[in-house]
């Protein structure tokens, strides 16, 4: 080992293997199995999310040997490690839904920490679930060395076509009366059959098709299932694909450019896609260094159409998109339509246009996505929000099935356990707007999802009637007349904190805003009678995330430049 040859590949792993000065590295390893010949290798580190406490990412421990069996069959050397992931459709409604959205910062942590300690030359990422996606680019963008993520599937669709949210939705209905406690069960014990990311354009989905539009993974990774051959192939060939980025010297940086993360944008507004994409495609932009903002997914929309009919708002699922080719035939229609930019380059080692010139359309007859021309709304879902109630920005998902205008009576809560027990007691009404704050990344900490109360409205017939607006998020899951992301927060005395019962609030998306009927000397006059809550936590992760999170408008990411 004192005469091995530089592979200008190796640039990270030689300087921890080569030469008698590094024997005890090397000894190190061979426990591990490491042979002679490995140590000439370029090691790809092959990053997996892999635990048994979620169906997302329960198969992933295999997937990660078919990406480390692909990385040697190319000529380099996979080593498998693990990060973190937790669990959003077990933890919600609950305190340790703060953790959620922490835990991506933990995890893009975590990968740079092994990588940059283990000196890996390239790297596989699979992920599958919300936060452990943008968690992986994060990690790759910060190290910005050769690198694929690979999507972990989806899950198949339950009996009598349920999924996460029937589940969620089941225990609204319960609560009302609709239901019994047998038919609950039912539906409990049959909508999650087997491993895979919960099954409609939730979010899970949305970031692994806003990734294979960014060109972060290989062409069809995010429209697979969990359970088949086809995605055991995908990882297999991640791992080979990554010898071939190092032999090229592509980079993470080299790929998620500004027009990228445009891309990123238009599939997601087609898909009609979950609100976190803004929260996640903010903060993936910010790790690489592209300028990204809430106004930029009011320009894109401006122009795409929203085109598929999946859930929660539509009907079908991502197992039956997978039926029909995934979203690559969508991309090459809007790719036709001068709609995405073609020159970008991929983890292929070609551009995006080169990637879909031989991709057939989708055949005649099927309904999951609709011609351009006859979209299911013209203008993104997606709506930037703006007004007395968030000078920095929010976050709607209106599909218009909800309409496109609220006003409505404000009831105000300041913990989304408290509008939890609101809405199950019967004291939430139609015309209310519920006002849940002090979750944002600062309060909350962690800003939680607010899938329970979102889908208590909906199980107690409420969706079209009641209008939900936060400084937490929403799951991908969520739908009806449901507004997130306000910013300023409330804990930071953002205009969310000054909001009174009985105040009217009006949320508009179609000139995008968002007031409550106060003039601003009565806003005045309740801010310098507010005082800020004390923190929730003050030791242990969630007190560090509260002091060094930024605002949801900026991804609420941990590391922004000074």
């Amino acid at each position: 080992m004192t005469d091995t040859p530089q592979d200008p590949r190796r640039r990270h792993s030689a300087p921890v293997v080569d030469g008698p000065g590094k024997a005890a590295s090397r000894s190190m390893l061979r426990a591990v199995g490491f042979t002679d010949e490995d140590f000439r290798k370029p090691q790809v580190g092959i990053a997996s999310t892999w635990s048994n406490l979620t169906p997302c990412n329960s198969h992933i421990n295999v997937l990660a040997e078919s990406a480390s069996d692909g990385a040697d069959a190319a000529g380099g050397k996979g080593v498998i490690f693990n990060t973190i992931t937790i669990s959003d459709g077990i933890a919600n409604g609950t305190e340790g839904m703060k953790y959620s959205l922490v835990s991506r910062e933990v995890i893009a942590d975590s990968i740079e920490t092994v990588a940059g300690c283990e000196g890996f030359d390239g790297l596989v990422a699979i992920g599958g679930c919300d936060k452990n996606m943008p968690g992986c680019l994060m990690g790759l963008a910060r190290l910005d060395r050769p690198s694929v993520f690979v999507y972990g599937g989806t899950i198949l669709p339950g009996k009598g076509h349920t999924d996460i949210v029937s589940v969620f939705e089941a225990m609204g209905a319960h609560s009302r009366g609709d239901i019994d406690l047998i038919e609950l069960k039912q539906i409990e014990e049959t909508a999650i059959p087997g491993p895979g990311s919960c099954g409609g354009m939730y979010t899970a989905n949305t970031m692994a098709s806003a990734i294979e539009a960014l060109g972060m993974s290989l062409p069809g990774s995010s429209a697979q299932n969990a359970v088949s051959r086809d995605k055991h192939d995908d990882c297999h060939a991640a791992g080979e694909a990554v010898l071939g980025l190092l032999e090229r010297d592509i980079r993470p940086s080299h790929i998620m450019t500004r027009q990228a993360f445009e891309n990123a944008i238009t599939v997601v507004i087609a898909l009609g896609g979950s609100t976190n994409a803004v929260l996640h495609l903010i903060a993936m932009a910010s790790t690489i260094g592209v300028e990204l903002s809430l106004d930029d997914f009011t320009a894109i929309g401006k122009r795409v159409p929203v085109l598929a009919d999946l859930r929660p708002s539509g009907h079908y699922m991502m197992s039956e998109l997978v039926a029909i080719g995934g979203i690559q035939p969508m991309m090459k229609m809007l790719l036709d339509a001068d709609l995405l930019h073609a020159d970008c380059l991929t983890v292929t080692g070609k551009t995006l246009a080169e990637n879909l010139a031989g991709v057939a359309p989708y055949d005649e007859g099927q309904q999951i996505i609709a011609p351009l021309d006859r979209p299911v709304k013209p203008e993104s879902h997606l709506r930037m929000l703006y007004g007395n109630l968030a000078p920095e920005g929010a976050v709607a998902k209106i599909t218009g099935k909800e309409g496109t205008r609220f006003s409505g009576s404000a009831r105000v809560f300041s913990s989304e356990e408290e509008a939890q027990a609101r809405i199950n007691d019967g004291t939430v009404v139609s015309g209310d707007v519920l006002v849940i704050r002090y979750e944002g990344p600062k309060g909350g900490p962690g800003m939680r999802e607010m899938l329970t109360p979102t889908s208590a409205i909906m199980g107690r017939g409420l969706g079209s009637e009641v209008a939900l607006i936060t400084d937490g998020r929403f799951s991908g899951g969520s739908h009806g007349f449901v507004v997130g992301h306000v910013s300023p927060e409330a804990f930071d005395g953002g205009p969310l904190a000054l909001v009174d019962d009985g105040d009217t609030i009006t949320i508009d998306a179609v000139a995008d805003t968002i007031e409550v009927a106060l003039s601003d000397e009565e806003l005045q006059r309740r801010r310098a009678a507010w005082k800020q809550p004390a923190p929730r936590y003050t030791r242990g992760v969630l007190a560090k995330y509260a002091k060094s999170v930024s605002s949801a408008s900026t991804g609420a990411v941990t590391d922004l430049p000074d």
